[in-house]
């Protein structure tokens, strides 16, 4: 064991919040997977080349899948003290402002580090937070796309209702069982609170979702845009993604939508002094009080 590593074992270390962004196009998404080029692996590599200390263990706020994007993810990792603080050398910067330094020397330009600090006390990455906010981008204006925006539009080949979307958006938000538009995993619930659902188009005719909620199941948010995508096309009736929820198992007519046109926003937390009680409410599995089940 090395001086730095019976530090850690020793309880002498400090957690380190991180900032960051990526482009998921070239990733097989966060979680590190043998063989493949992941974010996860990237970001463990880089920290410990720059704190020379091979027990990176990274927590995130949210798992991304393959090719969705990044702009504000958050992350904790636990260090030994000595490990960051070495991080300046010989120079007169803060451990967290040479930390962001000397990762962009070492990471690949698809991954920014912005900020590394040391986290405030209760603070985890993943169960303190207290909303994630994702965006979704597709355009039904094929000719009027910006090749250049490719790599974070979805094309669609028929018009949409913007209004109609919306309108079938807000119907599904709420404290609800997301089970019609997660993949179960074993242990898992998929009970959730969507907070937001909305659409727009914005100034350059691009259709953008807004989906914030306390947190998201797996291919969750790319397939609630798949729901309501049938209704501003006409080719449902308006309340059908809501039926599609109450019944609580998956529709064929719910397609899953592909992973580029998403991308992480914002995650939220809670003041400081509420982050470790957070943290411990988000860890208790969540079920729907009677009074709030849908009788479909």
């Amino acid at each position: 064991m090395t001086s730095v590593e019976s530090e850690s074992a020793a309880g002498d270390g400090v957690r380190l919040r991180l900032d960051f962004g990526y482009d998921g196009t070239d990733f097989s998404g966060w979680a590190a997977q043998p063989g493949r080029r992941t974010v996860e692996g990237e970001l463990t590599a880089a920290l410990a080349t720059i704190l020379r200390y091979d027990a990176v263990r990274l927590t995130v706020a949210g798992r991304t899948d393959a090719g969705v994007h990044a702009r504000a993810a958050v992350a904790h990792v636990d260090v030994p003290r000595t490990a960051y603080e070495s991080l300046p050398g010989r120079s007169t910067r803060e451990p967290g402002a040479a930390a962001v330094t000397r990762l962009r020397g070492v990471l690949p330009g698809d991954i920014v580090v912005r900020r590394v600090a040391p986290a405030p006390d209760g603070f985890d990455a993943r169960f303190s937070a207290s909303y994630r906010r994702y965006s979704y981008r597709l355009t039904d204006r094929l000719w009027e796309l910006d090749p250049l925006r490719r790599r974070e539009v979805v094309t669609h080949p028929r018009p949409l209702c913007v209004e109609a979307m919306t309108v079938e958006a807000a119907s599904l938000t709420g404290l609800h069982d997301f089970a019609a538009f997660c993949k179960r995993r074993a242990g898992a619930t998929t009970v959730r609170t969507l907070q937001l659902y909305s659409w727009q188009r914005d100034a350059d005719g691009i259709l953008v979702a807004t989906v914030i909620a306390d947190a998201f199941c797996h291919s969750m948010v790319r397939s609630l845009v798949g729901a309501v995508l049938p209704v501003g096309e006409g080719r449902r009736d308006p309340g059908w993604a809501r039926r599609v929820l109450v019944a609580g198992k998956r529709d064929s007519g719910v397609v899953v939508m592909p992973p580029h046109g998403l991308c992480l926003e914002e995650v939220g937390y809670p003041p400081d002094a509420e982050l470790a009680r957070r943290a411990a409410a988000a860890r208790r599995v969540r079920t729907l009080p009677e009074r709030t089940r849908d009788p479909g």
